[in-house]
């Protein structure tokens, strides 16, 4: 992912330069492995860490983050880059995707959402490794970041909720127009990230099958997300589509491993289980929640379904849809000169330096909602597409805004339906909004997949999700005194 970004917004196309970031574990060669950490580095670490925590929801509050740093310390000074722990920042992020990153300076990073899909300590480090391993490769330098027409959205909400309450009440997880910044490493940089990350494992003390295991974990949780928002099996979610394929490397990471070292090593598989104990999954719902299609917002009192197909992510200050027929943010700000003021602003936002050729705003309603609504015909690098800007006026001050992108002639496209879906929650559908939490538990004599997974708090697909979360396949048979995890409303 970029970090440090420079937006330059011309004819709605966005060149983001700055600091790159990934997920995995690797070996660096040995030149970077003896060098220390700059000054430079640092100060491009440091310049980039508020814009991270801004974009990715910012620090985790929990215990949890005491610990994560305390290992992710112990293995980012097996890279060689600094011998003092206390050089790196380490950092557990308040997201609900699975994603992990490191940056130049000492800066590391792992969202709480991977980490419940870990099973012990040793994933844990192996992530951090390979994240680290990156950065001690030096594999940041080597490659330019270019962003899709789709990055465009994420340059509006900073413009138009910027510094409002109401930016911040949308939710601070991490937000797919940030992810859209990050192109993949090469494959040979990812073999060489998770190498080095197998090294720093063996030299930590841990088992260096670890990057393996959760690899799997992975490529498995992948299958399922994609299942779930209906795509492709082949289509890349959210780490995999800036990483290489966590199923094609599981099988390389055993063998790496062996090389590297005998089997064994630490797991603290519960100290692990203990540490992450009571965190949240999923969504915050003080940013908001999202179950399916819908996302629903106590704290802003609204809801609004996205398209069957289209993935929603929790953003900085935005939610993103995403899809194959185009794409889509949600975002709200302070409003002034009325709702046609307000479309107005978004557009600008969207322009920049350059003009957009808009339609005058026409004025409407939604389920009682007064609205403005207007479309831009604009040319981008991916060619010409059709920007549809929507507004909400919820009071005289406030109001919440889709923009959407679909190629050039079709309107809003699959975005109608979302936009008629605008509603406000009543009081009551706002209080049955809970936090999912993990709960580790003790397997009891009688306790199978089937009656543990009944206690999973989602209405489908519980027993998939609990086996993924376990890293446990179709014949595994549970054991008393077994610990697992689960995810509760709490």
């Amino acid at each position: 992912m970029s970090i440090s970004k420079s937006f330059a917004l011309t004819a709605l196309t966005l060149v983001a330069t700055g600091v790159a970031t990934g997920v995995a574990t690797g070996v660096a060669p040995a030149a970077a492995q003896t060098r220390a950490i700059s000054q430079s580095d640092k100060a491009s670490g440091a310049k980039a860490h508020p814009q991270l925590l801004e974009q990715f929801g910012g620090s985790y509050a929990g215990p949890q983050s005491d610990y994560v740093r305390r290992v992710g310390q112990r293995i980012a000074v097996q890279s060689g880059l600094s011998n003092a722990q206390g050089d790196f920042t380490v950092t557990l992020l308040n997201s609900s995707v699975n994603n992990a990153f490191a940056v130049p300076g000492g800066y590391v990073y792992v969202t709480r959402q991977l980490l419940a899909l870990m099973n012990d300590e040793a994933e844990l480090a192996a992530v951090m490794g390979h994240e680290v391993g990156h950065v001690a490769a030096q594999h940041a330098r080597s490659r330019s970041q270019r962003s899709t027409i789709a990055s465009v959205l994420a340059g509006v909400v900073g413009a138009v909720a910027g510094n409002s309450a109401i930016g911040s009440l949308l939710g601070r997880g991490v937000g797919l127009g940030a992810q859209l910044y990050t192109l993949s490493f090469s494959r040979s940089q990812e073999t060489q990230a998770d190498d080095l990350g197998v090294t720093y494992l063996t030299r930590g003390g841990y088992d260096p099958l670890a990057l393996s295991s959760m690899l799997a974990s992975l490529a498995a949780q992948n299958s399922l997300d994609a299942r779930i928002a209906g795509r492709s099996q082949s289509a890349p979610a959210t780490w995999a589509s800036t990483h290489p394929d966590p199923a094609a490397r599981v099988t390389r990471a055993v063998q790496t491993a062996k090389k590297a070292a005998a089997p064994g090593g630490l797991r603290n598989r519960d100290v692990f289980l203990n540490a992450i104990n009571g965190m949240v999954y999923d969504d915050d719902p003080q940013q908001g929640v999202i179950d399916g299609q819908n996302f629903r917002h106590a704290g802003l009192r609204l809801a609004f379904a996205a398209p069957t197909g289209y993935a929603l992510t929790n953003g900085a200050s935005a939610v993103t849809i995403t899809g194959n027929g185009g794409q889509a943010q949600f975002s709200g700000g302070a409003m002034s000169g009325g709702i046609e003021g307000y479309v107005d602003t978004v557009f600008r936002a969207l322009a920049g330096q350059s003009s957009i050729q808009q339609s005058q705003v026409q004025r409407g309603r939604v389920n009682g909602i007064e609205t403005g609504f207007a479309t831009a015909r604009a040319n981008t690098q991916s060619g010409a597409v059709d920007v549809t800007v929507i507004a909400y006026a919820f009071d005289a001050r406030t109001a919440y805004h889709f923009v959407t992108i679909v190629p050039a002639g079709r309107g809003a496209g699959p975005f109608e339906p979302m936009f008629e879906s605008m509603r406000r929650l009543t009081t009551a559908e706002a209080a049955t909004i809970r936090a999912r939490r993990v709960a580790v538990v003790t397997v009891k004599p009688g306790d199978t997949v089937a009656s543990l997974s009944s206690r999973m708090a989602y209405p489908s697909l519980r027993a998939e999700r609990f086996m993924i979360l376990n890293a446990l396949n179709s014949t595994a048979q549970l054991r008393p005194g077994q610990r697992v995890k689960l995810i509760t409303y709490g």
